[in-house]
């Protein structure tokens, strides 16, 4: 077809900024399929050489073909995959034939014994080793911009806020270590599952019996996990115990790993997005975006990219989730199902990962506004200690009544310093210079410091191993 309709029905990301040019899309477009099908198919006929079921000479020529093959138009199998039901089948059709212009001997070992299903979960496992890693990488990244904020601020006073409204002080290091936490996990689940990615081969019904048929009435017993092993360390991906046509904990274990990354990372986008507001101003994206309307706005595109990816991949690995429940040996559907949202979810975690990685790099911090906004309920944000600390000199009902009276005061338009001073009973039992200490919001950060402390030896542990 012209170029400028293949051009034209290319998914390039217009409506998902997120990933667009990203690595992640790279990792997982329509040619990087193509590669990991033409990859799964090279790596099992040399997987038959290493077996004694296909002559070393047939797997150079599958090999070569193969990678002769990589750069090839995807659109053609795409179109011929409606008939098909899978982009394998015309795929086999063409490398079959490219093998045969080199070695007309080797062409028969093309795909010999493997089903459709086979070479396209295996090809999908490698698009998604391959696409988790830059994201790995930018998580890594992220974690040390945290880390660095986490220490930088482990004792600057904010506002801690609990629905919606100011609740009692905490730092903002406590916060970005509460980031840096979260971010960790979503690494420690993401290298777990990218490590235990398993190759995929049981021929027609998972018994891998046509590899047994033609090897012969000689064939040993173990041929099929032998050949299972070789196959998985040509592609270099784990060995599963059995084929998992419809066994379908790889797909699942991965969900829930990209739906846990996704939150991750929103609940990173959600907090700067609070604390980024006019009002706020408690934070600031290092690049904001520009408004097509008012000049003056710097909106916080990164973390509004990152939360509309939150949003969806939940989704996405809901349908990843509902295809265990795959019939007999293999699904008509269930396993169809997966492919694209799949894909979806790495790209949009993979986008996601790489912007946040650049919002944590960037992010400004203003501790001036956040001391600000420390005094914004005229000492209320201290309340809590005062009733604490006034339970055992006047007893907790009493103390709590003269707390009460002290809010009604402040709400009417006092501070809570002059509310007590007022009221007999505080007056007499908080000195001067214990009110002006219980009422700074900067010391009532309990054990923020020491929290930040932790999560930061966590960090260098975790590294140290």
């Amino acid at each position: 077809m012209p170029s400028n309709e293949r051009d034209a029905a290319a998914d390039v990301g217009l409506l998902a900024p997120v990933w667009a040019g990203s690595a992640a899309a790279a990792a997982t477009g329509d040619a990087a399929f193509l590669r990991a099908m033409l990859d799964a198919e090279a790596a099992l006929t040399r997987a038959l050489a290493t077996a004694g079921l296909a002559p070393p000479a047939a797997a150079r020529a599958v090999t070569e073909a193969a990678a002769g093959l990589a750069g090839a138009d995807p659109r053609e199998l795409a179109l011929r995959a409606r008939a098909d039901g899978n982009p394998v089948i015309p795929l086999v059709a063409v490398l079959t034939a490219a093998v045969a212009e080199r070695d007309p001997a080797a062409a028969e070992y093309v795909h010999r014994g493997a089903t459709s299903q086979d070479i396209w979960d295996t090809a999908l496992m490698l698009v998604t080793a391959r696409a988790l890693e830059p994201v790995l990488a930018d998580l890594g990244r992220a974690e040390r911009a945290l880390a660095g904020l986490a220490a930088a601020h482990r004792d600057t006073p904010m506002p801690g806020r609990t629905l919606t409204q100011h609740a009692v002080p905490t730092t903002f290091g406590l916060k970005a270590a509460g980031w840096l936490t979260l971010v960790r996990a979503a690494a420690a689940r993401l290298s777990a599952v990218r490590a235990a990615l398993p190759v995929q081969l049981g021929g027609a019904g998972g018994t891998l019996a046509a590899f047994h048929a033609y090897a012969g009435p000689a064939a040993a017993a173990d041929l099929g996990p032998r050949l299972l092993a070789a196959y998985a360390a040509e592609t270099g991906l784990a060995e599963p115990v059995l084929p998992w046509h419809t066994l379908r904990t790889p797909i699942a274990d991965l969900a829930g790993a990209l739906a846990f990354t996704a939150g991750a990372l929103g609940k990173l986008a959600a907090d700067v997005l609070v604390l980024s507001r006019t009002e706020i101003g408690e934070v600031s994206e290092g690049a904001g975006g520009g408004s097509s309307a008012m000049p003056q706005k710097a909106n916080p595109v990164a973390s509004v990219l990152i939360a509309a990816a939150a949003r969806q991949v939940p989704a996405l690995a809901a349908t990843l989730y509902g295809s265990l429940a795959a019939e007999d040996e293999r699904p008509p559907g269930a396993w169809h199902a997966e492919w694209q949202p799949l894909r979806e979810a790495l790209r949009l975690v993979g986008g996601a990962a790489e912007t946040a990685a650049g919002l944590a790099e960037g992010l400004r911090v203003h501790p001036e506004r956040m001391r600000e906004n420390l005094g914004l309920t005229g000492g209320l944000i201290v309340s809590e200690r005062i009733a604490a600390a006034l339970t055992p000199l006047l007893g907790r009902e009493r103390a709590r009544a003269v707390v009460r009276d002290a809010v009604r005061a402040v709400r009417d338009g006092a501070d809570l310093r002059s509310a007590l001073r007022a009221g007999p009973a505080a007056a007499a039992a908080l000195p001067e210079e214990l009110l002006h200490d219980l009422t700074d919001p900067a010391r009532y950060l309990g054990s923020a410091g020491p929290l930040v402390d932790r999560a930061l030896r966590a960090r260098r542990n975790h590294d140290d191993d």
